[in-house]
């Protein structure tokens, strides 16, 4: 365990922007990461897992922890239901694959999502139709100050959109280090009737999807929309969908009558981010290296040499041109650093 300084995080960041941490250590046990808090507790800490939601805008002042823990096993099971813990360092695509392999139901929809298991629970992580929520279990987390384990079950992490307890009330107090899911057997519930999944099983003539079904309709959909971190720098959806109360977007409705939009309670509906920023002519557009991806409007990417603050000004932009057309704000659902 190597504590190293002036470190490129370039290849740390799904972006490709070039950061430098002024010290940087990959710890790879929860003794290691403990031994790093306790050792450097008055240093400044940055808690580095995937690097696939976040927007890197200048170099990090601060000692860069980064969380390589590995492993995923079956901890527990009945007729119905199997319990599976996976290591905050592990891809979350590859986990998502290896649950598919023992035929569990509950995170096909979540497939080819980017980055590592660990953080998936801070974020809530969802798409079409399903978010970490719905299978989350508990979560086992290192309380920064003191190094205690502690343990979060589903309730405790107060779920929402984009949302959870790790953003909010103990943002920056701990390090997540392992996530139990339960998911299916058998009877798996299916959830097909969001985005494209449809269209895809219907065009692969499959009538009696399987949960592997589910995900490789999943990735094709994604693998058809959104850039490969490796070959185009991004970040995935860099907007969330804005949540307006129904009074407000009836308002709204009649100036713009094609306007979608999905009902998520009485009083509440959601807007297609991608929608409005792909009628407010910018899918496509480029501004030098920054840019906004030409088959999916959410998705700001790095063609190269873009900095942090260049791609942070183009959302800017965004932002202020989305609330002057429509009188919508939308939030970045990417970290700001």
């Amino acid at each position: 365990m190597e504590i190293l300084e002036n470190f490129s995080l370039k290849n740390y960041n799904t972006f490709g922007i070039e950061a430098k941490a002024k010290a940087f250590v990959a710890v790879q046990t929860e003794a290691e990461l403990v031994a790093v808090l306790k050792k450097y507790a008055q240093k400044e800490k940055f808690i580095l897992g995937g690097g696939s939601n976040m927007l890197l805008t200048q170099d990090l002042n601060a000692l860069v922890i980064h969380i390589d823990l590995k492993g995923k096993k079956i901890i527990a099971q009945n007729d119905d239901f199997t319990w599976v813990q996976s290591q905050a360092g592990e891809n979350w695509h590859e986990f998502v694959l290896w649950t598919l392999e023992q035929n569990l139901g509950g995170l096909e929809n979540l497939s080819l999502i980017p980055g590592n298991v660990g953080t998936t629970p801070i974020q809530n992580i969802g798409a079409y139709g399903v978010e970490i929520k719905d299978t989350f279990e508990s979560c086992e987390a290192i309380e920064i100050e003191t190094q205690e384990k502690v343990k979060f079950t589903n309730p405790e992490c107060q779920f929402a959109y984009r949302e959870s307890v790790f953003k909010n009330e103990v943002k920056d107090q701990f390090v997540i280090t392992s996530v139990t899911f339960k998911l299916t057997n058998r009877n798996h519930k299916l959830t097909t009737s969001y985005g494209a999944i449809e269209a895809e099983l219907a065009l692969q003539q499959i009538t009696n999807p399987t949960v592997k079904n589910v995900s490789d309709a999943v990735i094709a959909i994604r693998q058809s929309k959104l850039p490969d971190p490796k070959e185009l720098g991004n970040s995935g959806s860099f907007f969330k969908n804005p949540i307006i109360s129904k009074q407000d977007f009836e308002g709204i409705q009649q100036k713009f009558p094609l306007m979608p939009f999905y009902e998520i309670s009485e009083t509440e509906v959601k807007v297609p981010a991608g929608w409005l920023i792909e009628q407010a002519g910018f899918k496509g557009k480029r501004f030098g290296d920054a840019g906004i991806h030409k088959n999916q409007a959410l998705v700001l990417v790095n063609y190269g040499q873009a900095t942090g603050q260049e791609i942070l000004e183009v959302a800017k932009t965004i932002q202020k041109t989305i609330t002057a057309l429509y009188g919508i704000s939308i939030e970045t659902e990417v970290n700001i650093i």
